[in-house]
């Protein structure tokens, strides 16, 4: 069973994706864009807090993996793209090996639980849900190494990460622990095998949000190629290395990174966005 933590960080993330369920008491716009805000849903949903708080803690309960899953969404989508992952990417084939749980958390809300712990933050409100994707922009690359801590719980099925136990042009990846390539190698063979077959990000603590994947990736347990790419790279494996050893750091860094994308692109207008009723479906 997963630790829970006084910080909350699942919560963090589904104000942003949840709140467009409470929004329909507040569905009429105004012409003029507004800014995000901490208290955007002070008035029309004032325990928007407590709500998604148990809709995280219960879905986090009954299936681990929601975690995971609804921090992919978050990246891909739910705030640099705001909405759209819900509506025209959950049948992409890059997302087909998400979990179900990462949409239901966005879209059912449920009670009661347990969290994964990490960083509580302040989350500014009031992003519309956008019409059409958009590109990632504005993030630097000591983002890049931060938001990619986010891989410090999670799973990756063989077909992600693959190439790497079988088609190196020296013997074997020197990037690589040999015994970590030995076990995925047994679980992923390298022509048919399941494709349901996952390993984890994170082979210490894969179902606890802590900073455990930087030291993994100096110990070269990193699961991807890109992952392990950040300690192998000179401009990124300082900062791996101090992630890797102050957990305070990392939190704050993390929640520094996330408010950054979150603000990307805002879309406050109704030229720019919408409100849904609805959270899974375009209205």
């Amino acid at each position: 069973m997963p630790s829970s933590s006084s910080s909350n960080f699942l919560l963090s993330f589904l104000f942003a994706l949840t709140a467009s369920n409470c929004a329909a008491k507040n569905i009429s716009s105004s012409s003029s864009p507004r800014q995000l805000s901490v208290d955007y849903y002070a008035k029309t949903c004032p325990q928007l807090e407590l709500l998604v708080g148990s809709v995280t803690s219960q879905q986090f309960k009954e299936a681990p993996v929601s975690g995971p899953a609804t921090i992919r969404l978050f990246f891909h989508d739910c705030f640099v793209e705001p909405g759209s992952k819900v509506l025209a990417e959950k049948d992409a084939e890059d997302n087909q090996d998400l979990r179900a749980e990462g949409f239901q958390t966005v879209a059912r809300p449920r009670p009661g639980g347990e969290q994964a712990g990490g960083p509580y933050y302040p989350v500014k409100k009031g992003r519309r849900d956008g019409k059409i994707s958009m590109a990632s922009k504005g993030l630097a690359l000591q983002d890049l190494v931060v938001l990619s801590g986010a891989h410090t719980f999670g799973f990756a099925h063989c077909k992600q990460f693959v190439s790497r136990l079988y088609t190196f042009r020296a013997p074997t990846d020197p990037d690589m622990d040999p015994r970590l390539l030995k076990s995925l190698r047994m679980s992923c063979p390298q022509l048919g095998g399941n494709s349901d077959i996952v390993a984890p990000f994170d082979v210490t603590t894969p179902f606890l949000f802590d900073h455990a994947y930087y030291g993994n990736l100096e110990a070269k347990l990193g699961l991807l190629a890109s992952d392990q790419a950040l300690f192998s790279d000179p401009r990124t494996k300082p900062l791996v290395l101090q992630l890797g050893k102050d957990k305070k750091k990392f939190f704050q860094a993390f929640s520094a990174a996330m408010e950054k994308m979150g603000s990307i692109g805002v879309e406050t207008g109704t030229r720019q966005g919408e409100k849904r009723r609805e959270s899974d479906m375009q209205t």
